[in-house]
């Protein structure tokens, strides 16, 4: 499972790249989403990497960034109950798991919002228009943990 994360905002984006981003549903800046590691989404996510940052995310993080950020339809927090309604999973680590395995899907659940809304990281971004060992644009590999502990 990977994770990405939008670092630059809207000016000068070229139409394609803009297509992208809204496929990958990273329509604002600090928004995250949780992707498969599918030759398609790696696809994308190279395309758009002047805009984003991303990597493989450990089950740890995922399951705080669930309980944390995870959004229901109408705005609301999801809970430990609306996920065991929802899902039929008892806890958010059952749900995160099946989720790393590929045994479900986001999309397979409609109440659930696939994207995350972070804050801007503590102590900021090192550089918005670098590549990640100088800045913080492209693929940064196990380190995208370090990054979502700083956001959530």
């Amino acid at each position: 499972m990977l994770a990405a994360v939008r670092i630059r905002g809207r000016v000068n984006i070229r139409d394609d790249i803009k297509d992208t981003l809204g496929m990958l549903r990273l329509n604002r800046i600090n928004h995250c989403v949780l992707v498969p590691e599918t030759t398609g989404f790696i696809g994308m996510l190279k395309k758009a990497k002047d805009w984003i940052t991303w990597g493989k995310i450990d089950k740890k993080t995922a399951v705080k960034l669930f309980e944390a950020r995870g959004m229901m339809a109408g705005r609301k927090k999801l809970m430990g109950s609306d996920l065991k309604r929802l899902t039929k999973h008892e806890s958010f680590e059952s749900f995160v798991d099946e989720l790393m395995k590929g045994k479900v899907k986001m999309n397979d659940y409609p109440g659930i919002k696939p994207v995350f809304r972070l804050n801007p990281p503590k102590h900021g971004y090192k550089a918005t228009r670098l590549p990640y060992p100088k800045g913080d644009l492209g693929n940064r590999k196990e380190k995208i943990n370090e990054l979502l502990e700083r956001m959530i």
